[in-house]
């Protein structure tokens, strides 16, 4: 008796053999479940019909054909001040919140600071996380008034704690040889931070300051609603007080076009910031000129001491 199998022993013998049962994931099925009831218990509180819903597709192409149909291009120089007012207000708050988070951060960092200091730090930047933007303005108004100075400063204060939590989680990821070679030359604390810690972290940070910024840049819109200068105190008045609907699409089309293009380079300077000038790689034949003879071997040196083929690599 042959000891292999037949093909059809073998697929009767697959037949035969009952795959065990997936088990039951309780604990899946109790989280999907309990989202499921939270999200439809949260909407009942929500006065919004589904015949409203159904409708706000036609609503929004009839706004946007008042809009823009046909844009009002006059609009576009007062537009684009208000703009770069908001672009303002949402630089200085980003300089306020980087100025004041950096220190945080080294508090709140649990490599470089005690269990109470760390604890301590971590509070005060939670508080800041806490407590939006709207709130702060709020708090401002009577010692600066409604103005743009009010807007910089509340995204300033707001700013910290974003700020300072995501700077303090890079710092305790840094490379702890540097920290210990300044250490054995004798640095002191400050030192150590100085020239060990605050190298390797300033590029990410920068980054995170300048995400930060393209956030501010939005909130500063929100905050302007409320009257006190920029882009969105214009588009508030141009839709609730004034209905003029042309001019409010331009400035809403200004604010969409500068926030891309503001968005897009400080996209490519975080990126350069954080990985460093990139460099071309040269990978041989397929770096070769069309005519090339791909079949040649690399021109090697005759003379020991002529330089081959230089091949760079990103840094």
């Amino acid at each position: 008796m042959s000891a292999r199998m037949t093909d059809a022993e073998a697929r009767e013998r697959m037949d035969e053999i009952t795959r065990p049962e997936k088990p039951f994931n309780r604990f899946r099925w109790t989280i999907t479940v309990a989202l499921l009831v939270l999200f439809f218990g949260t909407s009942l509180t929500v006065d919004i019909s589904p015949s409203a819903l159904l409708a706000l597709p036609e609503r929004t192409l009839f706004y946007l054909g008042l809009m823009f149909l046909p844009p009002d291009l006059s609009e576009v120089g007062r537009s684009f001040n208000a703009m770069v007012q908001s672009l303002g207000m949402a630089w200085i708050g980003t300089i306020i919140g980087a100025v004041l988070s950096f220190p945080l951060a080294f508090l709140a960092a649990t490599n470089l600071a005690s269990k109470p200091v760390v604890f301590a730090a971590r509070q005060i930047l939670n508080f800041f996380r806490a407590v939006p933007e709207i709130v702060f303005l709020i708090l401002l108004l009577p010692i600066t008034g409604l103005t743009p100075v009010t807007v910089a400063l509340a995204l300033g204060i707001s700013s910290i704690g974003t700020l300072g939590k995501l700077s303090a989680e890079v710092i305790e990821s840094i490379d702890p040889g540097p920290v210990e070679a300044a250490a054995a030359t004798g640095g002191g604390r400050l030192q150590r931070i100085r020239w060990a810690v605050v190298p390797q972290v300033i590029p990410e940070i920068v980054a995170l300051w300048l995400y930060r910024f393209e956030i501010n840049i939005r909130n500063s819109a929100v905050a302007g609603a409320v009257g006190a200068g920029g882009i969105g105190t214009l588009l508030v008045r141009e839709i609730q007080l004034l209905r003029n609907w042309a001019t409010a699409g331009t400035a809403l089309a200004v604010m969409v076009i500068v926030t891309l293009i503001v968005d897009t380079i400080s996209g490519r300077v975080r990126r350069r910031i954080i990985r460093g000038p990139q460099r071309p790689v040269d990978i041989g034949a397929d770096t070769l000129p069309p005519d090339a003879d791909r079949d040649a071997g690399p021109d090697l040196p005759n003379d020991p001491g002529e330089a081959g083929p230089r091949t760079f690599a990103p840094i």
